[in-house]
């Protein structure tokens, strides 16, 4: 199969549209009073699932009258289940939404198959399919039975994502520039793990600082708390666009 046509290919994405922030709250009030200050300085919000099941979707529809949502999902079961999940949230129109790349080719089919009619009637979803959580280092991954090292699962995931129809991977920027040689720039690579110069990793194993990123070829970044745990999130997004332009 071949990718879904995306609406938004990487050379025409501005620092600012690469930017998703992920909602590190608890509540409905506080996520949505996060995207009146953000509203304009960012790309997307990323909404996980934790915030997701404790608000519904009733909260996401009024969070995108605000700022386009990735809704972080990492959808993983039988294919008939997935697919069928997926036609359910994707009555909500985000602009993202992700699978898990381990649930083998006929789940990662299923899910195509939902967004593509969900495109082919007018929405704007692309899907795209997590590679290896940036929490995961070698170790833990052989504690799982995975003897090859992060890059290189990641890159077989990718490959199985993109033969699949998907449109892209959540993979750490560790990875994307060797994803994006085997898969092409058109492929679009989501980077969580984000820190900017100074930050603490927190639980993440794998960062990267957003101009070491892009230039390793990530197409959108994720960053969570030196954001929504600043001061003044506004400008900490604002410095942020500054580091990723400069």
């Amino acid at each position: 199969m071949s990718a879904p046509h995306s609406t938004l290919t990487p050379p025409l994405l501005t620092a600012r549209e690469r930017l998703v922030v992920a909602l590190d709250v608890a509540t409905a009030k506080e996520a949505l009073a996060m995207a009146e200050r953000l509203s304009g300085r960012v790309g997307m919000l990323k909404v996980g699932l934790e915030l997701f099941c404790a608000e519904g979707p009733a909260f996401v529809r009024e969070l995108q009258t605000k700022v386009p949502v990735f809704l972080d999902l990492k959808l993983h079961d039988i294919p008939t289940t997935v697919r069928r999940a997926m036609e359910a949230v994707l009555k909500l129109d985000p602009r993202l939404i992700n699978v898990h790349a381990q649930g083998g080719p006929a789940m990662l089919e299923a899910a195509v198959e939902a967004v593509r009619a969900h495109r082919a009637a007018g929405g704007r979803t692309e899907l795209l399919a997590v590679t290896v959580l940036t929490s995961l280092d070698r170790e833990a991954l052989a504690a799982l039975g995975h003897a090859a090292p992060p890059e290189e699962l990641a890159l077989a995931y990718a490959k199985l994502a993109q033969q699949a129809g998907c449109g892209g991977v959540v993979c750490s920027a560790w990875e994307a520039a060797t994803i994006r040689e085997a898969c092409g720039e058109g492929f679009h690579r989501l980077t969580p793990g984000i820190r900017p110069s100074g930050a603490a990793t927190q639980d993440q194993a794998r960062v990267m600082t957003p101009a070491q990123a892009l230039k390793q070829g990530s197409t959108w970044l994720v960053v969570g708390r030196p954001i929504t745990h600043a001061a003044d999130p506004a400008a900490a997004a604002e410095a942020i666009v500054a580091e990723m332009q400069a």
